[in-house]
């Protein structure tokens, strides 16, 4: 096995060395588990650790942090532990464990185990190998077949009330075999279409519906992954309004390409959450009510709802307004300036107009980071009380210098001057 580890990066091997010792020293037996000997395996780049100890997670996670001279987070209900790192590196410690599931979609409960009932536990083959790092071997123990479904590209559960334990390995099931081009194999895809069937997704408490989902959208083929989850099952488990046609599909697709743009083109602005437009986009044909009733039930964030329904201002009216070669400047500015990064991506996305295309990237390069020489103190000193004239003032004069009527400190007072009169 020590081929695949040839290819680590020598960062990732430093790290992986010093589990090693760790794991001697203080005479606890672990083991990576979950994606990363997948990946390995595969040749897929993802360095983010999984290590599984028998015997404490969260002191097995001191020791080595204190060894990297790293920050710690520990979550001691569930006896786990993440190491914080620089270079966006990750690393989970937990300690292994057993699951029993009382009834079905249910939550299980959770007890110490052995590494077998650790990996015992797990959604498919695929992910239930492990490294074990206890003696520095990095032997790969593969108890279920994993390495052989992954050179037969299936996926495969490990039992047959898998589906039924955790409904939500539906989804997985679909993001796996869409990420890597693999197949389910013929008994998994009848016990998940049996699951299906039984609406046992409906089950699921929303919270966790909301996790996989938004792991689907972060894929690089959502479009894919909404049309197999509806070949098998619909999408009735969030809303039975939703009901997903090629016009949606091909949005998708459209988003990917204005993602690719935006990120090439602008790399200098604030990032986005790409996930929040694919769901903003399968959302677009439902009614506001129908939206907000969604993303509820979902357990979204108020910033996250709110991003949404700010995707909601991309209508017929507004695209007419701004596809309109007369508009000034400062109309361009006022009708950009309140969409989130999110909505701006979807606009491009649904418009197809070239003339849109050129506002709005004049609109990201230029206007979106132009600043007045005046602010409210010199309002006050004319005069104005803290309030809403003082926007509506210093819009107006933003407005005139994006139209290029006034070009410096003076003129933007002297405008401010005469549009304060007005109101007084």
């Amino acid at each position: 096995m020590r081929r695949y580890f040839k290819k680590i990066p020598q960062e990732i091997k430093n790290l992986i060395f010093l589990a090693e010792k760790v794991s001697r020293e203080i005479k606890m037996p672990a083991y990576l588990v979950g994606g990363f000997p997948r990946d390995l395996i595969l040749g897929v780049k993802d360095w983010d650790l999984d290590i599984t100890v028998e015997g404490n997670g969260i002191k097995f996670a001191e020791a080595l942090s204190k060894k990297l001279n790293s920050g710690l987070i520990r979550h001691e209900r569930f006896g786990t532990a993440t190491l914080i790192l620089d270079h966006r590196l990750k690393v989970d410690i937990a300690t292994t464990r057993k699951e029993i599931y009382p009834s079905s979609a249910s939550l299980p409960v959770v007890s110490p185990g052995s590494l077998k009932e650790d990996l015992s536990r797990r959604d498919f083959t695929i992910n239930a190998m492990a490294f074990s790092l206890s003696e520095g071997s990095q032997k790969l123990i593969d108890i279920f077949g994993g390495k052989d479904d992954l050179a037969a590209g299936k996926i495969r559960v490990l039992h047959d009330l898998s589906f039924k334990d955790d409904p939500t390995r539906i989804l997985r099931a679909i993001r796996f075999q869409q990420r890597y081009n693999f197949k389910i194999e013929p008994k998994t895809l009848s016990l998940l279409k049996e699951a299906v069937n039984s609406g046992l997704l409906e089950k699921v408490n929303p919270h966790r519906l909301r996790d996989e989902l938004i792991l689907m959208f972060k894929e690089k083929n959502p479009s894919e992954q909404i049309k197999r989850l509806c070949a098998l099952k619909g999408i009735s488990f969030i809303s039975d309004k939703l009901k997903p046609a090629k016009p949606v599909y091909d949005l998708f697709k459209s988003i990917n390409k204005e993602i690719a743009w935006f990120m090439q083109g602008f790399p200098f602005h604030k990032q986005f959450e790409a996930w929040l437009i694919y769901f903003a986009a399968l959302l677009r044909p439902l009614t506001l009510a129908q939206v907000k009733k969604i993303v509820r039930k979902l357990g979204l964030s108020k910033k996250e709802e709110k991003k949404i329904v700010n995707c909601r201002k991309i209508n017929r009216n507004f695209i007419r307004r701004l596809r309109n070669k007369r508009i000034s400047p400062g109309q361009i500015f006022a009708l950009l300036k309140p969409l989130d990064f999110e909505a701006i991506i979807l606009l491009c996305s649904v418009s197809h107009d070239s003339t849109i295309k050129r506002y709005t990237a004049d609109f990201l390069k230029v206007y979106n980071d132009l600043r007045l020489c005046i602010s409210g103190d010199d309002l006050l000193r004319m005069g104005v009380l803290p309030g809403p004239e003082y926007q509506k003032i210093l819009n107006r004069v933003l407005a005139a210098k994006l139209n290029g009527k006034v070009n410096s400190r003076q003129e933007e007072l002297a405008l401010a001057g005469k549009l304060v009169k007005n109101i007084t």
